[in-house]
């Protein structure tokens, strides 16, 4: 878990060696996988036209081969996904034809305004895409749509918060900037109470279940309410958000977030520097200074993480008789990777937590029209208790 992309590579070793073996792929693990298992993934179009519906995938030992579920996706490429698992570096399956085995899927079901991604009747995940509304008496203006809560543990505990009354523009995990300079204004999408922008669900692009993940990708507008009273979508951002869940494994799984940012006019979207801005997280209202934990990669803690520098950082804590919490990790292709925190310490908001990494805290960031600027992040959610030395 040190590092968003496992450095995995898959080659293929030979291929149509005999009449229904297609392709022998041999996967190289690094050690920090630590047994765990991870997602790899290797381009189908580079290897058969077979198609996915006449492929099978087993694991090979020895003599012994033992079918192994796979997915596959057609997005902009044809790609075969798998999870692996080994104390061994190397691994070697083999593609064939035949029927794949049958597999307990993740699914994507859509109800009353939320997308829930769960594995038979286990909630992994929540996407709220219609609109929620404050509560009764306060200001209409921190409705928002366009987030993920909740987030459950493997075992059920809820990990997210939303509209705290100290904070009730907090809402889960989700994705505004706070400091923005678009067409002479300075714009927050953030603070919602400021009323000068929000971010709101446009549309689903795509909505995917399978025995390996399953995932969608999400349209997110960033409006801006102008001084004229009229709105303006400023910021187009597509959030894919996919969802592993290790056969094997009751104790954790595996959510990969990538977010895609393009203006959305002729204006050029300006991100200023601020202590916050990004992919949030308010944690559950269970945890306080006394019953949850930080550890980043530099070995920083809830008393001097905030405004450091990190590759990854993790915060578990106490959850009702249980134990459990989420790593978060960013990938080196980001935005100013390593990427600076913004970690509210134990001594600070009456203890409760919130984390992010706030790739704008310490400088800005020019989104040009005609570009695409995209931020990858890896979470792994687990239950136990985790050390710097199991990550």
């Amino acid at each position: 878990m040190a590092r968003l992309s496992l450095l995995i590579s898959c080659c293929v070793i030979s291929a149509m060696s005999y009449a229904q073996k297609i392709a022998t792929l041999e996967v190289e693990l690094p050690a920090e996988t630590n047994g765990m298992e991870v997602p790899v993934s290797v381009s189908l179009s580079e290897i058969t036209s077979v198609p996915d519906l006449l492929l099978t995938l087993v694991a090979v030992d020895g003599n012994k081969k033992t079918p192994v579920p796979f997915q596959v996706s057609q997005d902009k490429q044809r790609m075969l996904h798998w999870l692996v698992k080994s104390e061994s570096k190397k691994l070697v399956f083999e593609l064939m034809k035949g029927n794949p085995s049958s597999a307990e899927r993740i699914e994507a079901t859509k109800n009353d305004g939320a997308l829930t991604i769960h594995v038979a009747n286990k909630n992994l995940l929540r996407y709220m895409y219609k609109t929620v509304y404050p509560p009764a008496g306060v200001d209409s203006a921190f409705k928002r749509s366009a987030f993920i809560h909740p987030l459950w543990t493997p075992h059920g505990q809820e990990l997210t918060r939303i509209q705290a009354p100290d904070h009730y523009h907090h809402y889960g995990i989700w994705n505004p900037w706070t400091h923005v300079l678009f067409e002479g204004d300075t714009v927050d999408f953030w603070n919602l109470k400021g009323k000068k922008g929000t971010v709101r669900f446009g549309e689903f692009v795509s909505i995917s279940s399978g025995p390996v993940y399953s995932e969608f990708t999400a349209l997110h507008e960033h409006v801006v309410f102008k001084k004229n009273n009229t709105e303006k979508v400023a910021l187009n951002e597509l959030q894919t958000v996919r969802v592993f869940k290790p056969e094997n494994s009751e104790d954790y799984y595996i959510l990969d977030i990538t977010i895609e940012l393009k203006c959305a006019s002729n204006s050029p979207f300006k991100i200023l520097e601020y202590r916050y801005a990004g992919l949030g997280w308010r944690a559950t209202e269970k945890w306080n200074k006394d019953n949850c934990e930080v550890l980043t990669s530099e070995g920083k803690t809830r008393k001097d993480a905030d405004g450091t520098n990190a590759r990854w950082f993790m915060v578990q804590g106490t959850l009702d008789k249980d134990y459990g919490g989420l790593s978060m990790m960013s990938s080196p292709s980001n935005y100013n990777h390593p990427e600076p925190l913004r970690i509210w310490p134990d001594n600070s908001n009456n203890g409760e937590m919130f984390a992010m990494f706030a790739p704008t805290k310490n400088k800005d960031w020019l989104l040009e029209p005609g570009k695409t600027y995209t931020l990858n992040y890896r979470f792994v959610v687990f239950n136990g208790h985790f050390t710097k030395e199991k990550i």
